[in-house]
C-alpha cells in the first residue's frame, strides 16, 4: 500500500527497523535538544503529514526501550491517527521516571502501525446472546 506522505522534517522518511517489523520509527523534529522533566508531558512535533487511503488507521505506540530504559512513555496510547487527518503528526510524551530526560534532535520517539479498521453499525435490542462468560467482568477469568 502507498500512502501520501510530506516531510517537512529533517530526517529521513519513518522506516522499518526490521523485516517483520510492524511499526516504523517515528523521529522527534527538533532544532535543539529539550529536556523533559519527571512527570512532565510534552507534544512532541514530527514534521510528517499523511493522507491514509479511507479505510485505514495509523496507530501511535510507545518505543519499548524508551520505556524501559528512560520511563518515556507515549500518553493517550495507541494514538489514533484518521484517514482524514491533514495535520502534523505529534506525540505527547510523558517522563514517568524520578529525573530529567534529555531528548535529542531525530531522536526515535514512537512506532506507526498502518492498520485497516471496520466501522460499526449499531443494532438496538433487549437481548444479548448467552455465552460461558457472561457478565463476568475484571479478573474473571483469572485462575484461582
Amino acid at each position: 500500500m502507498k500512502i501520501r506522505i510530506i516531510n517537512h522534517s529533517s530526517h529521513p522518511l519513518p522506516q522499518y527497523a526490521t523485516p517483520q517489523s510492524a511499526g516504523m520509527d517515528l523521529r522527534a523534529e527538533l532544532k535543539e535538544p529539550l529536556v523533559i522533566q519527571p512527570m512532565e508531558r510534552r507534544l512532541i512535533p514530527t514534521g510528517l503529514r499523511i493522507a491514509l487511503p479511507e479505510g485505514y488507521e495509523a496507530q501511535i505506540r510507545p518505543r519499548s526501550g524508551l520505556a524501559l530504559k528512560h520511563g518515556i512513555a507515549v500518553l493517550n496510547s495507541p494514538g489514533t491517527i484518521d484517514a482524514d487527518y491533514r495535520g502534523e503528526i505529534g506525540i505527547i510524551l510523558a517522563n514517568l521516571s524520578q529525573t530529567p530526560y534529555t531528548l535529542q534532535p531525530g531522536e526515535r520517539i514512537a512506532q506507526m502501525v498502518v492498520a485497516r479498521y471496520e466501522r460499526a453499525e449499531w443494532e438496538e435490542t433487549d437481548r444479548l446472546d448467552s455465552t460461558e462468560r457472561g457478565e463476568g467482568g475484571f479478573g474473571h477469568t483469572g485462575k484461582e
